[in-house]
């Protein structure tokens, strides 16, 4: 792990000095960070990042992305913080995860002290629609086949979880699938999930297993369950633009 952790840093290095930016926060995403990583799992760097003032005056449309590397081993990219903070006003969980994720390869005092203001864009009906939408997505394919991907379990199962916290605590899920299978998961499916976690450790990402009856009955109820719950949610507002403003504003003025 040191050696890959070495090599993340050489490459964040390099983002830096050859695309002229100052990364605020850099975190696992992915497989690893939920903590069921395939022996062969590659490691998903996520980074956020900024440029100099002026760069944001430009009259022309400006890239908001990097994408600097994917290969078997490393898939690293990055969002612009004008597109984070853009994102952030729709509440988009994706950023929530970058923030919380248990694996962070670099972070500023910057990045930290936006963080109460990132929390306060949580948006429990956003947060329940997204998971429920990645799970719908992901189980559609393996709904009615006889050999499944053992990861398609995991990033249906995940979400599911992650609902039913967001929907009982109105925080941010946790990124750690342990945490979530803790606090939410019930006692009965334990068996049949902790079967599926040591076969998806010795397992390559394309590894597959036959149907698994019980989980696929649970994913069944479980979504039919959140979604009568998210239909009965209200939309709240969100915090509007003017913190979002004055935290761009005070980033770029302070990055370089």
């Amino acid at each position: 792990m040191d050696k890959i952790n070495d090599i993340i840093m050489q490459k964040l290095s390099e983002i830096e000095e050859k695309e002229n930016v100052h990364i605020l926060h850099c975190a696992e995403s992915g497989s690893r960070a939920w903590g069921f990583a395939s022996p062969d799992s590659d490691y998903d760097v996520r980074f956020i990042y900024v440029r100099p003032a002026e760069f944001y005056l430009k009259l022309e449309n400006t890239s908001d992305v990097i994408e600097w590397q994917l290969d078997d081993t490393l898939d690293i990219n990055g969002w612009d913080i004008q597109k984070a903070l853009r994102l952030l006003y729709k509440s988009n969980p994706t950023l929530f995860e970058w923030k919380n994720s248990p694996i962070i390869y670099k972070t500023t005092d910057k990045w930290i002290g936006m963080n109460d203001t990132i929390n306060e864009y949580f948006n429990i009906k956003s947060a329940v629609y997204h998971y429920l939408n990645t799970a719908k997505n992901n189980y559609k394919p393996i709904m009615h086949t006889e050999n499944v991907k053992l990861k398609k379990y995991f990033y249906i199962l995940r979400p599911i979880l992650a609902c039913k916290w967001v929907l009982d605590k109105k925080t941010p899920p946790p990124v750690l699938f342990s945490q979530l299978v803790e606090a939410e998961l019930e006692e009965k499916m334990l068996p049949q999930v902790n079967a599926l976690l040591e076969a998806k450790a010795v397992t390559s990402e394309m590894g597959t297993s036959k149907r698994i009856e019980p989980l696929n009955d649970y994913i069944d109820k479980q979504m039919e369950d959140i979604q009568m719950r998210l239909d009965s949610l209200e939309q709240t507002p969100n915090s509007g633009w003017d913190k979002l403003n004055d935290l761009f504003i005070s980033v770029i003025k302070k990055s370089f």
